[in-house]
């Protein structure tokens, strides 16, 4: 992956992080491929909601510099995890 896409991840961690409800995100690249995927949890699905209708527009800016299609988002529940026993490797 360009390290230009790496920094603006980061970029639009930081927008994020100041959402209201806004608890984790992980991210997912493949440098073969030229893809992202991420996956954000928030503390209520209104929180959520609110991100996606005022915030994630200064996400689309921020990654508007490396992608090719419009991003596609979708909305699920937790059902179960075993997050806490995953680390991410620097």
């Amino acid at each position: 992956m360009r390290e230009s896409l790496r920094v603006l991840l980061r970029r639009r961690l930081l927008i994020l992080g100041k959402q209201e409800g806004f608890k984790d995100e992980i991210s997912f690249v493949s440098p073969e491929r030229n893809e992202a995927m991420a996956i954000s949890f928030w503390d209520k699905q209104k929180d959520a909601g609110s991100y996606s209708h005022v915030a994630y527009l200064d996400v689309l800016k921020v990654l508007s510099k490396v992608v090719e299609a419009m991003p596609i988002m979708n909305t699920f529940e937790v059902g179960n995890s075993t997050s806490h026993r995953i680390a991410a490797s620097v």
